[in-house]
């Protein structure tokens, strides 16, 4: 066996897997293939590139992603203390200036003397070397095939869509206001406020869009996370108002009364040059895009820097294939991390990334694979990657209803979710502090 870790994938999960192996004394080889080969929707060369929108979602304590990014700060996590010197205005949420981010990780993962970051795409995986599969959602072919021979399974896959994002100084501010919803928070969200008419104009335009050819609405198949905007649409005229646009928790608009419908728009970088369209993934033409977002009240003259983008997100069976330390199954030197592993989101990504790192290290020292406790957040998440029903998998988010109920019920879902919280941190708490002996 060889003398070092082979991690494949230089994204979220691949830094967070390297990084913990390395700052245990041990040598990672992180393959990433890009700028040799690159994929639809990666703009640089640098390492955990975010592809999707800037944000990690909530930071709150008693939220379940608050308490996921809580648990991962006491593993270490290199991607949370990047993403703290590098973090924009997002009100209760947690969000980055993409490129300083993401040339901070970058900047981390060279400068550690243990990691060899090779710059090759990797057709062939290693089956006698100790291996951490993070290749992420756009998985090369070759790699998908290789992948594919591995399992012995069909993979499964489905389509993200990816958001446009604008210029700040091209919004109408005598139209839009800065509010967070119910106030949490500092005011960091413009709003785009729309009555009845305007809404049902957009909407009108949006359901009867030029959809990008290739893209059929009945032949492919969506994370509901991850609906593209026209899509979620067909479902019904008021989908929208009940979902990325729901007016709820915001009481202001151009004419002093409650909105009929609400378009968020969040800072993506430090200087607060450029906003995203939250909920806004999109599959429509670039022209459609052009035409049909500035019917949005304050977006009339709105300068578009990014248009969203329609790109394949592949992922294994993981009830099948992996046991609950995400150790492959068949082959126990191979191990598989992030959105490849079934979990959907930045933060879930890298959490198992540092999970598979602590069980790579492991395996080479000749020590038995760890196992967190369901009751914390990362360990419930890979519970269920790990034992959901395989003919109906699907990605998954943090959330405490994959939590096991508590001992005493408590009614009061507020008080229910400190619970939670507390119960987590214990048990976490309790397994850091023998892992972190251990380094």
């Amino acid at each position: 066996m060889r003398d070092w870790i082979n991690v494949i994938g230089g994204g979220l999960a691949g830094c967070e897997a390297a990084y913990r192996i390395a700052s245990a004394g041990q040598k990672v080889r992180l393959y990433e293939m890009r700028p040799e080969k690159s994929t639809p929707v990666h703009r640089t060369s640098n390492l955990a590139e975010l592809v999707c929108s800037n944000s990690f979602k909530s930071d709150l304590g008693n939220s379940a992603q608050g308490l996921l990014k809580r648990e991962m700060r006491a593993l270490g996590s290199l991607l949370l203390e990047c993403a703290d010197k590098t973090r924009v205005p997002a009100g209760s949420a947690l969000a980055v200036d993409r490129d300083l981010f993401s040339s901070l990780v970058s900047k981390r993962i060279m400068a550690q003397p243990l990691i060899e970051v090779v710059r090759e795409e990797v057709s062939r995986i290693p089956e006698d070397e100790v291996t951490v599969i993070a290749s992420g959602p756009l998985t090369s072919d070759l790699l998908g095939q290789e992948l594919q021979k591995l399992t012995g399974e069909e993979h499964l896959y489905f389509y993200d869509a990816v958001a446009p994002s604008v210029t700040e100084e091209s919004l109408d501010k005598s139209i839009i206001f800065k509010a967070s919803r119910y106030g949490k928070g500092t005011d960091d969200y413009y709003n785009c406020p729309m009555n009845q008419e305007e809404y049902e104009t957009f909407y009108k335009e949006l359901v009867n869009a030029d959809i990008k050819e290739g893209h059929s609405i009945d032949k492919k198949h969506f994370f509901d996370a991850c609906m593209p905007i026209e899509v979620l649409a067909h479902r019904g005229k008021d989908t929208l108002r009940f979902g990325p646009l729901r007016p709820v928790g915001l009481h202001q608009n151009k004419e002093g009364s409650k909105p009929y419908a609400v378009l968020q728009l969040r800072q993506e970088d430090i200087e607060g040059r450029i906003y995203g369209l939250v909920g806004f993934q999109t599959r429509l033409r670039w022209g459609e895009q052009d035409r049909i977002f500035r019917l949005i009240p304050g977006l009339e003259k709105a300068e578009f820097v990014r248009y969203g983008v329609m790109h394949r997100n592949t992922y294994i069976n993981s009830p099948i294939v992996l046991t609950p330390a995400l150790q492959f199954k068949n082959n126990p030197r191979i191990f598989f991390a992030g959105q490849i592993s079934g979990v959907e989101g930045y933060m879930e990504s890298a959490a198992t990334g540092i999970v598979a790192g602590i069980n790579a290290l492991r395996m080479l020292t000749g020590e038995n694979p760890v196992v967190l406790p369901e009751t914390t957040m990362i360990g419930s998440l890979i519970t269920f990657i790990t034992t959901a029903d395989p003919d109906n998998f699907q990605p998954v988010n943090a959330n405490f209803g994959l939590l096991p109920p508590l001992t005493q019920p408590i009614r009061d879902k507020k008080l229910r979710y400190q619970a939670y919280t507390q119960r987590a941190l214990e048990k976490m708490d309790k397994f850091s502090e023998l892992f972190l002996k251990s380094l």
